[in-house]
């Protein structure tokens, strides 16, 4: 059966605030889709349906808006733990019924989100193809002799195929943006930490990260919001910091874009092609490109299987491992194998040089705000991947592998269709907390693009502006000596403030020139005003109070209306500072009052 709507969260939303579908509407309508074949191989494990019903009938009563995720259905990867269901990590023989479910999947249950199952995986999430499973290779949404891309391949193929709005996987080393690229998904690797590991069968302890699969941007950002915050039992656990200059939604940004010796196809000449129409699609947005060698990132992603962390793989399975290694997966079993060649002088080694290798490519980001790079260079069908499996996984890596290695976050978005009618994504990189701005700029990437939703027939919907993550910015309007170039500027620019808009209060001010002839006075007035030229400027919460704590009578920082009706902080002055001082109203803006006093 074909779910004639979306399942993208705002169509959902849309359609419980109408009151004319309830959660348990929606149950009825999967259950009916899940019951034809797996041809794909998504599924290891599903909910039954008096199961579903029952997280269904549990919001019946609530409020549609009470929950951020009412009714929302979403997959799971089988690393990760939900009470009720096996854990396999694809691998029958290693199985276990947790009893506890999951950190990140309790909230996002917490949150009204249903969950339907659990989905396939490249075993012991160790690959990027998805062919790597005891249950069947997990097969493209669009064309099933391709990959699907891993490990996380069965969560990405059922948001693909509109079976969930979304999905949780795991991205060790590319296993959240392959598979997203592949199936013309979102895919966002959070900031390492961001979503609690608990629950979750690990790869690489000390790199592992849950991820999300989404039909849009904003969706992954509900996802993301929700399911994100610090869980004291997890010792990888780290609170999303406020991530400042928002770069998603400027008007102008730097974005870096790799030098041509550092770009990667592996002969596909629409990967080259659709690459450069997103860098063209950046510019058009606002971005300016800066050339980036990627060089020091490559290195860096070498040490991913060429160093002590495959140990952290050996270690995650070890007692299971050395009596079951005829269990796994050839490829696979080498992989892990190979863990158990590492000493403790080795590792240190290996860490010294990832330290020394972080302190270079941590350089790039003085001179942009977000990477650009393909998600993965090609695609390959899935008996090209299992006769070559090491070589062609090793391919899909390129661009991902040194991620989680410099602590980076990611969002792989997608960027259109190969001639053979296949998916091709991007991939925005930026330094770790940066998780808002990497969703706000995919959003607008995807909003470009247009587009369908993954596999489905459903049109990209209309963009939704917004801010469920903490930027921990402070505006701050400027009408004197902090103008751009003037000569308190710096006093801005120090601390990392950036230009937002230049624009006028509204019409209920008047401007003075203060009798020292080096700033104006503004002064709100009940009669008689005019708009005043003004910069808003946007700085990090920790800077403001030192700027304020320098501001010297009679100004001071109060609330100011903008032209467009908005409320900022902004440089106000009292009333007995202008007894003696100069109407300069007329002129419109101290610049202009300059710029007469030079004539």
């Amino acid at each position: 059966m074909n779910i004639p709507y979306s399942l993208d969260i705002a169509t959902l939303r849309q359609r419980y605030q109408s009151g004319s579908f309830t959660p348990l509407d929606l149950v009825e309508a999967l259950l009916e889709r899940l019951a034809g074949e797996d041809s794909h191989h998504i599924w290891i494990s599903r909910l039954d349906a008096d199961a579903l019903r029952a997280y269904a009938s549990a919001l019946q009563g609530k409020d549609p808006t009470s929950l951020p995720l009412y009714g929302i259905p979403f997959a799971i990867k089988d690393n990760i733990d939900l009470a009720g269901l096996p854990t396999t990590a694809g691998c029958p023989e290693y199985a276990y019924s947790p009893t506890q479910t999951a950190t990140v999947v309790q909230r996002l249950i917490d949150a009204g989100a249903i969950p339907l199952g659990k989905t396939n995986l490249d075993q012991f999430a160790t690959g990027l193809n998805g062919t790597r499973s005891p249950y069947g290779a997990c097969r493209n949404a669009f064309n099933p002799d391709y990959i699907s891309g891993g490990s996380s391949a069965g969560s990405a193929v059922a948001v693909a195929l509109g079976l969930a709005s979304f999905s949780l996987g795991t991205d060790t080393a590319g296993s959240g943006r392959v598979p997203a690229a592949f199936n013309n998904l979102v895919g966002h690797k959070p900031s390492c930490g961001a979503l609690s590991t608990r629950g979750v069968v690990p790869a690489c302890r000390s790199l592992d990260a849950v991820s999300i699969f989404a039909l849009t941007a904003e969706d992954a950002e509900r996802v993301l919001a929700v399911a994100a915050g610090f869980d004291a039992e997890d010792e990888y656990s780290l609170t999303l910091e406020p991530h400042g200059f928002d770069f998603g939604r400027a008007g102008s940004f730097r974005f870096g874009v790799p030098l041509e010796k550092g770009l990667e196809f592996f002969g596909n000449a629409d990967g080259e092609r659709l690459f450069g129409q997103a860098v063209e699609r950046l510019e058009a947005l606002g971005g300016t490109p800066v050339a980036i060698d990627l060089a020091p990132f490559l290195e860096t992603a070498r040490l991913l299987y060429g160093g002590p962390w495959v140990a952290e793989r050996y270690l995650a399975i070890r007692d299971f491992f050395d009596a079951h290694s005829d269990k796994v997966f050839p490829p696979v079993r080498e992989i892990i194998a190979g863990g158990r060649n590492y000493s403790a002088a080795d590792t240190f080694a290996h860490l010294y040089k990832l330290r020394a290798a972080k302190r270079i490519c941590d350089a790039a980001w003085n001179d942009i705000d977000v990477m650009l790079t393909p998600t993965a260079g090609t695609i390959y069908r899935v008996e090209e991947m299992e006769a070559d499996p090491i070589r062609l996984n090793s391919n899909l890596g390129y661009y991902t592998n040194f991620m989680n290695l410099l602590d980076l976050a990611a969002t792989a978005v997608p960027a259109g269709f190969q001639n053979d009618g296949l998916p091709f994504g991007i991939t925005l990189i930026a330094p770790l907390h940066q998780d808002g701005p990497l969703l706000h700029l995919a959003s607008r990437m995807q909003q470009a693009l247009g587009a369908r939703l993954g596999a489905t027939d459903h049109a990209l919907p209309a963009a939704e502006s917004l801010n469920l993550l903490a930027d921990g910015q402070i505006r701050v309007a400027v009408v004197g000596a902090h103008l751009s170039g003037l000569p308190l500027n710096s006093q801005l620019t120090d601390r990392n403030a950036r230009l937002v808009a230049a624009t006028q209060t509204a019409l209920n001010y008047r401007l003075y020139a203060l009798p020292d002839g080096k700033r104006p006075g503004l002064v709100k007035v009940p009669t008689d005003g005019a708009a005043i030229a003004c910069e808003v400027w946007e700085m990090p919460a920790s800077q403001f109070g030192s700027f304020v704590a320098g501001i010297p009578a009679p100004l001071g920082i109060g609330k100011l209306e903008l032209t467009n009706g908005s409320i900022v902080n902004g440089f106000i002055c009292e009333g007995i500072g202008v007894a003696d001082a100069q109407d300069i109203t007329a002129y419109g803006g101290w610049r202009a009052w300059l710029a007469s006093m030079s004539d």
